[in-house]
């Protein structure tokens, strides 16, 4: 096989790989947020104010790829089910916050045991170079794919 041959072979593994990678993702979600009764998308919602905190339904939406209206009723939803709330901005009145309700790692945390053993055996057979280069292709091929869900949020496909 050439020199290209191979490239593309491996281009289409990385490709494979990513798709089985997305859909196991996504049924691990999806069965994790029913157990808690939340939809999968409620439970990423959660996931990210998790990770960044109290935020507008308009920076919610770039951290998401949400279009506005979707954010309105996920956040809706969100309050109905008693895992988060609007309050008032700190600083513009005008803003609303939206922030989670008690404790949501806790409330997780036991259907995530099994998994991270798994993928704290997984990644002890890396070295520290490649647990670089996964992180480091990870964060950028996510941001790659939440902009591509903007993109189709705002019709862009």
């Amino acid at each position: 096989m050439t020199n290209k041959g191979q490239r593309e072979a491996l281009l289409e593994a990385v490709y494979a790989s990513g798709r089985e990678l997305s859909t196991a993702a996504i049924m691990f979600h999806t069965a994790l947020s029913e157990l808690r009764g939340l939809s999968a998308t409620e439970g990423k919602a959660i996931d990210i104010l998790l990770r960044h905190g109290p935020m507008t339904a308009g920076e919610f939406g770039e951290h998401s790829g949400l279009a506005p209206a979707s954010v309105t009723g996920l956040m809706q939803r969100l309050e109905s089910k008693g895992v988060a709330r609007r309050s008032k901005h700190g600083e513009d009145k005008r803003k609303v916050l939206i922030e989670l309700v008690g404790d949501q790692v806790a409330a997780a945390a036991p259907y995530f045991t099994d998994f991270m053993g798994g993928m704290a055996a997984l990644l002890e057979g890396y070295s520290d170079d490649e647990l670089r280069i996964i992180a480091d292709y990870s964060s950028k091929a996510a941001r790659v794919q939440q902009e591509a869900a903007v993109r189709l949020s705002r019709g862009a496909g």
